[in-house]
């Protein structure tokens, strides 16, 4: 990983936030963010990242939300106390988006559809694979399966087509 250091512990970056409970709106839009940058929660009001500029960058804003919602945010820079610690936070992370590819490649194989509808199933897997992928930051063996998976429903079609 970049900017490990001797025990092998890469750099993360840490969000520290908290909101106030009313409105709820802000909790939730500051939630929803955070589950699509595909972070790790390490405990209620604490999430980390692999760090980088995109990433540093990404929790800054989510920080600055915060704030202009009423509450506080801090982001930090940090590694883990040793290689076992971000094993567990980077397989923790790995399984997260595992699932999730998981989940695209059933959607794919169980698309039996007309053509139309499987472009338009293809075209939104593929958009679901992208979306994913910016939150992969541990790559599962799943992500290569999902996109066959996707792949396969797109030739599918065109193989129909082909021999009409």
């Amino acid at each position: 990983m970049p900017g490990a250091d001797p025990d092998g512990a890469g750099a993360w970056v840490l969000l520290t936030y908290r909101l106030p409970r009313e409105p709820s709106t802000a909790r939730v839009g500051v939630w929803r963010k955070l589950k699509r940058l595909g972070v790790a929660q390490l405990a209620d009001g604490v999430v980390a990242l692999p760090a980088d500029a995109r990433t540093r960058e990404q929790l800054e804003w989510l920080a600055d939300e915060v704030v202009e919602n009423g509450g506080a945010a801090t982001v930090w820079d940090a590694r883990p106390g040793g290689r076992h610690a971000e094993r567990e936070l980077a397989e923790a992370m790995s399984e997260a988006r595992a699932a999730e590819y998981r989940a695209v490649a059933d959607q794919a194989r169980s698309a039996g559809l007309d053509e139309g509808a499987r472009q338009n199933t293809v075209r939104r897997l593929r958009g679901e694979l992208r979306k994913i992928g910016r939150r992969d930051y541990f790559p599962p063996p799943e992500r290569a399966e999902a996109r066959r998976a996707v792949d396969e429903l797109a030739a599918s079609g065109e193989h129909e087509e082909a021999t009409r």
